[in-house]
């Protein structure tokens, strides 16, 4: 597998109190299979599979202060060079880069306005072996309170070439890799800005999104999973939306084309 580009989302995985509750919600959600989990050595690390193929992963919170979430990871080539960006750009480092075995080198670092995401830099394990298909990643964005503070941060770090949807999305600023066109065609995440209609106590954050064929039944079915609708199904320019939380409280979302 080739490596990703710098910036590109390329592995999402949650963090959550029980890992077998998890399985089961999210192999019936999204028809995902497991592997037998990486063991102690690894803290106990499960990938998960659509069509034999590695989507994602689930892991054990070892801590129960520590936050139930989706993660989103973004490539980079020099994992070392790239957490030294993040803090000379007004960022921070939650988790400096560690090597993962034969298989990475991984980093938690947070943004100006402390939105966490991971920095991966692959070995044996590149990333995601699928996405942009029903069951596998397909998006993310980040929400923040100050776009051109957080506009500054992500372009200085990862070359991103950023496109406003304008009045597409209000508040909304595509990215795409250095050295391409920028706008929604090429794009590989985003940012929104968070203004009325948001709650003032909500901290910056990341939102990973996975792709389904049936937005509305997606949502249904994680309510009768245990899990609850933050917002529900709408059309919006690129697809049909819904963020999602599953039965133990991380938050996702869902996208469906519908020009399929």
């Amino acid at each position: 597998m080739a490596a990703y580009p710098r910036g590109v989302p390329c592995w999402a995985d949650a963090l959550l109190p029980d890992v077998e509750a998890g399985k089961r919600f999210y192999g019936e959600l999204f028809g995902w299979t497991f592997d037998e989990g990486a063991g102690p050595a690894h803290g106990h690390y499960v990938q998960a599979y659509k069509e034999g193929k590695a989507v994602a992963a689930l892991a054990p919170k070892q801590d129960g202060r520590m936050p139930t979430v989706w993660n989103v990871y973004l490539a980079t080539p020099d994992a070392p060079a790239t957490a030294r960006a993040v803090k000379e750009a007004g960022g921070g480092l939650v988790m400096e880069p560690m090597p993962i075995g034969r298989f990475g080198t991984m980093a938690l670092a947070t943004d100006p306005e402390g939105a966490v995401f991971g920095l991966w830099q692959g070995g044996t394990h590149e990333g995601f072996e699928l996405s942009g298909a029903p069951g596998a990643f397909c998006w993310t964005e980040v929400y923040v309170r100050d776009a051109g503070r957080a506009d500054t941060f992500y372009e200085e770090v990862f070359g991103f070439e950023g496109f406003d949807l304008g009045g597409v999305i209000k508040g909304f600023r595509t990215w795409s890799p250095a050295g391409t066109a920028p706008g929604p065609d090429t794009s590989v995440g985003g940012r929104q800005l968070m203004g009325e209609g948001y709650p003032a106590m909500l901290p910056a954050h990341f939102l990973v999104y996975f792709a389904v064929g049936d937005c509305d039944e997606a949502a249904r079915t994680a309510a009768r999973l245990g899990g609850r609708v933050q917002s529900p199904p709408v059309d919006i320019p690129y697809g049909r939306i819904a963020t999602l939380v599953d039965n133990q409280g991380a938050s996702f979302a869902v996208l469906q084309d519908l020009a399929e």
